[in-house]
């Protein structure tokens, strides 16, 4: 399965994406993970990228059309993968139709989760992020037991660039404008869905594996191999 992610920043699109590795056995495709690894590597990729997530801005479509397609080739993703936050505009849509067709690849299957702009703001300034081990906390809901340490490598805990509040207004803007219209786009596809991402994690998590059963079924015709698929 070819599985997209679709949503603003803050709806929760990287840990559906964790927790449906674990469940389908394929890898997630974190585009922001691999450009802040550019940047704690210090590379040159890396010091561009990041004066570009400190502004809240988008890295260029052809830059992360390489970087994806470069990801695609390796052999863990042969049976499927979970693009997360990837792709952000309409070029970067018809850019990756042309690498799955390149790469033989079959069809994506987009999920969109929907949380209101006021919940993000909330969820993001709230963000948190170990320095040294990059655990992920949330100072409303999962903060550290020692404030300001990681509890798992005891690193300092800090916030990111891009999770301050003017920031994330810039970042919901840029979303805005040049993201939401894939909606548009990936609505007139076969496989499209959406899910209330307000609901409590395992609640969006089962949303999604239902979706992917039905979407599974609508390709497969048979809803027992879309379930055979999901347990492998």
């Amino acid at each position: 399965m070819q599985l997209m992610l679709l949503g603003a920043p803050g709806v929760g699109k990287g840990t559906q994406a964790k927790l449906l590795v674990k469940e389908l056995g394929i890898p997630q495709i974190s585009t922001g993970d691999m450009l802040r690894t550019e940047v704690k590597n210090a590379t040159a990729i890396g010091a561009t990228v990041k004066k570009i997530m400190k502004r809240g801005e988008l890295v260029s479509d052809d830059l992360m059309l390489k970087i994806v397609e470069k990801r695609l080739k390796k052999p863990d993703c042969a049976n499927g993968f979970i693009l997360d936050g990837f792709p952000r505009t309409i070029p970067q849509a018809e850019g990756l139709l042309k690498i799955f067709q390149k790469l033989n690849i079959g069809q994506l299957r987009v999920i969109e989760i929907v949380v209101p702009d006021e919940e993000i703001l909330k969820r993001l300034s709230s963000r948190r992020i170990s320095s040294q081990c990059g655990r992920v906390y949330n100072l409303l809901i999962t903060p550290p037991s020692k404030q300001n340490k990681c509890d798992e490598c005891g690193g300092g805990v800090i916030q990111r660039d891009d999770d301050t509040v003017e920031t994330i207004k810039n970042r919901l803007e840029i979303y805005r404008e040049s993201t939401a219209p894939l909606i548009n786009f990936y609505r007139k596809k076969q496989y499209y869905h959406c899910v209330d991402g307000l609901q409590p994690v395992n609640c969006v998590f089962d949303d999604i594996l239902n979706v992917s059963i039905k979407l599974l079924k609508n390709m497969n015709g048979s809803v027992v191999n879309a379930m055979k698929f999901l347990k492998t």
